[in-house]
């Protein structure tokens, strides 16, 4: 069925000279449509085919605009002929040929084909009216990395690819800021595009749907000449009083079809008289749409009783969103689409407009919706959601990925960390789960940690130094060579426990400033670093530093090597916190020199030394290798520094020792003895006492060599970290033990660990121990782990294990037979009763990485006893062991 040519002319023409990218008159839409099937290749001729096959880097702007400049009607970016101008309102009285209409449906390259066979092409589409969030992010990154897999199955050659599409519908909201927004936060991810709306000459191009608007009216014309739509004249005034009347007899509002069947003479009278109508579907009786989503399963709707006849032009021209999609996704050849739940009604309408254009429906992947941890939809209540913000925020585009990667999918395994070629290799759409996904900041912090730690000082330069700009700790136009110096420092300084670029930047302004008070009295009460000055060792020593300044012989860093203490003997950055470089006349070698003269002549060693003197040259109790800190110091307050410092709050060395003089002043006499000297000295005295008495059955000459032994050095003295309290390890008993049904290296464990309920732990123990080697087993548990899903399984707690050097042998830690179920494991040397025994809460337990920091020091003895500096893990019914010397506990 078709409409008589004057009449369809009136059609096209009907919206001529209207505002708006969509309002085209019927010579101009049939020209672009000339030239997008000449120049933009939508014909389907061999010769073209061969030709643009063939894979193809992204042209540079200045070959697009050579390029386009050949264009007829091609101007500063656009098709003249897609914009409104005064040649909007020329009328043309030759009408589309049938030719054109037959031809239509040579514009959709799956016509006809099974599109699972296909290469996956691929799209992203987002609307222009704000930034890229996480939401969408996670869209853009699945559908990429569809593509990239295709590309890799399919050969560079094949039409599969990864297309982004901009969907400018709302011409209200749409803005270009925003547009560039999204690219360049794509682009910052690293989700680069084959096809976009940076390429109008691609094959499937332009990727605006504000410069589609002849192809989008063109194939609304088709369907009303097929009888597949119709142009209807209800007023909104109509169109309310129907949808009262519904309401009211309890009937879900649709349109009533009105226009629907209505006399052709009519519809051309009307038409002619330019009265203003919309362009409906007409939705066939009885229609069903049934899709097999890849992540949802089979969905299906009633498409009459669902929806009704709707729009798919409004009386201004403008098509509507649900066509343009179905016409894009035709038109650009999409196989699959995967996209937020939220979209999943959308697929109706698409359905129903693909069917009736003869196009095949791409594959369907619905996810589910990502939730803030009051599992409500994530927002910006929430934080940081868009991606320009974690940029700022200094995570890395690789830690993004991955992260965004697992909110939803996993591949089976407890392996979370994944490269970008790893993600690629490993993607499948059908590991997409169907549940919501939480996201987890503190996750996504330890996410970022691990791809942090895989990267080289040099290879974070340039990121940190933005990080260092961003929160205006540097000049960008200062010094060249001391700027790169000073990034290098910081970036080398925070390395081992940076969990975003900026903790780089926020530990050089923190490491730059001082907080030492200017007395004693305004310590706060009970704090470390008070109750350490009233053990009297401060005091000598802050006035032995103060000395030996005054005499100039304290060591101080050569500004002529500002990163001795940064770097070995083969330049390269050291970010160990216990090593430091130097030769043997550098700055870090004079000050372990001066350390140990301190130590010999105050007779003080480990911490007893070390607190008081990072606590007098630093301000802090604890923090990075001073030598370090003090050379970062020294760089900021140099000549030609690049440093702000007014901005950072720099305190140089001599205000510190100024400051440093004020506060030993005003510190209590009583407090100015060490008590730790006055106990040694009591101490000596009672052990010579025994010492005189013989033991029983000792020859005196075994005594005095017995005395005269060198003493081992204690563990502890050098040990800075959390206190072991911090962690409640308890003993628990596993009742029941299954396998992880998607991930192949987890095991699922009930433990009971004396609470009202056993908790459900998930470990990565499966390539080393059998279901039966755990089943029933006694075992010891961290339990003030904060609760994650592992592979999609909740995860409250983690099993301790042993295991060599390299982890090729990993096995449980053998507890006491005698053992009671839920009892606190303990170490000798620490009160595990008192309030400062408490364990940690599970946030701070998470948030400050209380157990990488103290995992360092469980070992296990030469004789498989775990311990922590050397003294070991206690039950009420004796030691714990393992079968492993000399490894690890984690």
């Amino acid at each position: 069925m078709k409409l008589d040519m004057a009449s369809v002319a009136l059609v096209l023409a009907s919206t001529a000279g209207r505002t708006g990218a969509f309002t085209r008159a019927p010579a101009l839409r049939r020209a672009v449509v000339a030239t997008a099937s000449q120049r933009l290749h939508f014909s389907t001729d061999a010769e073209s085919d061969s030709t643009l096959r063939r894979r193809r880097g992204n042209p540079s702007n200045a070959s697009l605009k050579e390029r386009c400049a050949s264009i007829p009607g091609y101007l500063d970016g656009t098709f003249t002929a897609l914009r409104s101008t005064a040649h909007d309102t020329e009328t043309e009285t030759a009408s589309p040929s049938s030719a054109e209409t037959d031809d239509i449906r040579s514009l959709f390259p799956n016509a006809g084909k099974n599109v699972l066979d296909l290469p996956p092409r691929m799209r992203f589409a987002p609307s222009p009216t704000g930034s890229l969030h996480v939401g969408g992010a996670r869209t853009a990154l699945y559908n990429w990395l569809v593509a990239k897999k295709g590309q890799l199955d399919f050969g560079e050659g094949s039409e599969g690819g990864f297309v982004l599409r901009v969907e400018d519908t709302d011409l209200a909201r749409s803005t270009k800021e925003s547009e560039n927004s999204v690219l360049a936060d794509l682009s910052w991810l690293g989700l680069t595009w084959d096809e976009g709306p940076d390429m109008p000459l691609a094959k499937y191009g332009p990727y605006r749907q504000s410069e589609r608007s002849a192809l989008y009216s063109k194939i609304a014309q088709t369907l009303v000449d097929e009888g597949k739509a119709y142009p209807c004249f209800c007023t909104p005034e109509e169109l309310e009083a129907m949808k009262a009347k519904m309401e009211a007899e309890g009937v879900p509002p649709r349109y009533d079809g009105t226009w629907r069947d209505a006399d052709p003479a009519l519809v051309a009278q009307k038409i002619a008289a330019g009265d203003p109508h919309t362009v409906r579907f007409k939705v066939p009786p009885g229609a069903r749409v049934v899709i097999d989503d890849a992540v949802r399963g089979t969905v299906s709707w009633d498409a009459e009783a669902t929806v009704g006849d709707f729009i798919l032009l409004r009386s201004s021209g403008v098509p509507v969103y649900n066509f343009c999609v179905a016409v894009d996704d035709a038109a650009m050849g999409i196989t699959t689409v995967i996209r937020a739940e939220e979209h999943l009604t959308n697929t109706l309408r698409q359905g129903l407009i693909l069917d009736a254009l003869g196009a095949p429906r791409p594959q369907y992947a619905h996810c589910s919706l990502i939730l803030g941890e009051d599992k409500q939809k994530l927002s910006k209540r929430h934080g940081a959601t868009s991606c320009n913000q974690f940029r700022l925020d200094g995570f890395l585009p690789d830690a993004m990925i991955n992260y965004l990667a697992l909110l939803g999918w996993n591949d089976g395994t407890s392996n979370e960390i994944f490269a970008r070629e790893e993600l690629i290799e490993a993607f499948d759409i059908d590991r997409i789960v169907k549940s919501p996904s939480v996201f987890d900041m503190d996750k996504l912090r330890w996410v970022n940690a691990q791809h942090l730690k895989k990267m080289e000082v040099e290879e974070m330069l340039g990121l940190v130094e933005e990080q260092l700009q961003f929160l205006d700790v540097i000049d960008a136009d200062g010094d060249g060579e001391k700027r790169r110096e000073f990034v290098f420092a910081s970036a080398a300084l925070a390395k081992q426990m940076m969990e975003t670029l900026r903790d780089a930047a926020t530990n050089a302004r923190a490491v730059l400033g001082y907080n030492l008070p200017a007395t004693f009295d305004a310590l706060a009460e009970g704090s470390e670093a008070k109750e350490m000055v009233k053990q009297g060792n401060f005091y000598g020593i802050a006035a032995k530093l103060l000395e030996l300044h005054a005499a100039g012989t304290f060591p101080t860093p050569d500004a002529n090597d500002p990163i001795a203490a940064f770097v070995d003997g083969s330049h390269k950055a050291i970010v160990e916190d216990t090593h430091v470089g130097g030769g043997a006349a550098s700055y870090p070698q004079e000050y372990k020199a001066a350390m140990k003269a301190i130590a010999k002549e105050m007779q003080v060693k480990g911490k007893n030394l070390f607190h008081p003197v990072r606590l007098a040259l630093t301000g802090e109790m604890s923090g990075q290798d001073v030598t370090k800190q003090l050379s970062l110091l020294a760089m900021a307050t140099g000549e030609d520094s690049v440093v702000n410092a007014a901005s950072v709050g720099v305190v140089p060395f001599e205000a510190r020792l100024e400051r440093l003089r004020s506060f030993c002043e005003s510190i209590p006499e009583e407090f100015r003895a060490s008590k730790a000297s006055d106990d040694a000295g009591k101490s000596k005295k009672d052990s010579s006492k025994e010492a005189s008495k013989p033991a029983e059955g000792a020859a005196s000459t075994s005594s005095a060599a017995a005395a005269s032994a060198p003493a081992v050095a204690d563990p502890l003295d050098a040990y800075e970290g959390p206190p072991i309290t911090a962690l409640d390890i308890r003993v628990g008993k596993i009742n029941r033990v299954w396998t992880h049904e998607e991930a192949d290296k987890l095991y699922c464990e009930e433990i009971d660990v004396g609470e009202d309920a056993p908790r459900q732990i998930a470990s990565g123990l499966r390539p080393y121990l059998s279901e039966a080697d755990l089943d029933g087993r006694t075992v010891l548990v961290l339990c003030n782990l904060k609760a994650r899903k592992l592979a999609g399984f909740p995860s409250h707690g983690m099993v301790l294990c042993a295991s060599n050097e390299d982890r090729t042998e990993v096995k449980l830690v053998s507890v006491p037979v005698d053992a009671k179920i839920g009892e606190r494991v303990t170490v000798p040397g620490f009160d595990f009763e008192g309030e400062e025994g408490q364990p940690f809460a599970e946030n701070k337990i998470g948030k400050k990485k209380v157990f990488e920091k103290i995992a360092p020091f469980l070992k296990t003895s030469e004789y498989g006893v775990p311990e922590f500096c050397g003294r070991p893990l206690l039950t009420s019914a004796g030691v714990c062991t393992s079968p492993i010397n000399k490894g690890s506990v984690s």
